[in-house]
């Protein structure tokens, strides 16, 4: 089987993994993680989100981190922007890419940004325009594309109508993303061959959460497709505030290690990576949530 020869991370700790923590964590912990991680290899990060901080208070500090970041040429820095007032605030901050993002469910679209589906891409597409406007790339994120807290199991053609309405306001790239970590590598692979539709294979991307312990799975399934770009979160950080029980992404480190094993080229050095996890766990006071790091740290104080 030919697999990818290399494949493209986006470590999206800084935002997903960190925005439902119940403690305030201060924007220098966030910067040093964004430098640790690009110094570890990564060239694409999720930094932060413009929503309001009323809804996501952990990410009102946004602006702050943004300007802190010393940016290393060569790295993308992501943020997410829900609506125009999230744009405006957004573009001060000069990123270097904007995701917007709608579910595969109704209910959880209803749950999530109080509108429908439809509603959300219409609410998307002056963001879109005006990000354009001003050469910002778009990536779009797909949720709950298998499975649904609410609505339980998730067609692949709502996949497909999510995709098309997101090809049609001019987003570049779409993530399909299985939140709640309740897919398997059959149900992945036919969620991806539906977003393939409407985007070619270098403008699909997967996020996989870990919840059934499917995660790596699920990546080696999109794999076999030709996928060759994941979002993944250093130490296997994040959840989702509308998915009870939701554990978080997987882990940057657990995909690195299985990667390397099948000699596919990340460009991300491993034990700098697991010292970036390390660094914010040992600050949220627990141990990475990645059976690699934990499997190497052991290795290493052994």
């Amino acid at each position: 089987m030919k697999y990818p020869s290399k494949v493209k991370l986006v470590d999206v700790g800084p935002r997903d993994g960190l925005q439902n923590e119940k403690a305030p964590v201060p924007a220098a912990v966030k910067i040093e993680l964004v430098h640790r991680l690009q110094d570890a290899g990564l060239t694409e990060i999720e930094v932060t989100s413009f929503v309001s901080p009323k809804w996501v208070p952990q990410m009102a500090d946004n602006a702050e981190v943004m300007a802190g970041i010393h940016r290393k040429p060569g790295v993308r820095y992501s943020v997410l922007t829900p609506n125009m007032m999230g744009f405006d605030a957004a573009v001060l901050s000069k990123p270097d890419e904007i995701v917007v993002f709608a579910a595969a469910s109704e209910a959880f679209s209803q749950r999530n940004i109080n509108c429908s589906i439809a509603e959300s891409i219409e609410r998307f597409r002056p963001v879109v325009a005006a990000a354009k406007a001003r050469n910002i790339y778009v990536r779009g994120a797909i949720s709950c594309t298998v499975g649904c807290p609410y609505e339980g199991e998730i067609q692949p053609e709502r996949v497909e109508l999510v995709a098309r309405l997101m090809k049609d306001i001019g987003v570049q790239h779409i993530g399909v993303a299985d939140t709640i970590g309740v897919g398997t590598p059959l149900k992945v692979q036919r969620a991806m061959e539906a977003a393939l539709r409407h985007y070619a294979i270098n403008d699909v991307s997967g996020h996989f959460h870990d919840t059934y312990g499917q995660a790596l799975a699920n990546t080696l399934a999109a794999l076999e497709m030709g996928i060759w770009q994941f979002d993944a979160s250093s130490a296997g950080l994040g959840g989702c505030p509308y998915a009870k029980g939701a554990t978080g992404n997987v882990a940057t480190e657990d995909v690195v290690y299985m990667l390397q094993g099948m000699g596919i080229e990340t460009g991300i050095d491993l034990d700098k990576l697991i010292d970036a996890g390390k660094f914010i766990s040992d600050f949220l006071e627990r141990k990475p949530n990645s059976r690699a790091a934990t499997a190497l740290l052991n290795k290493r104080a052994g």
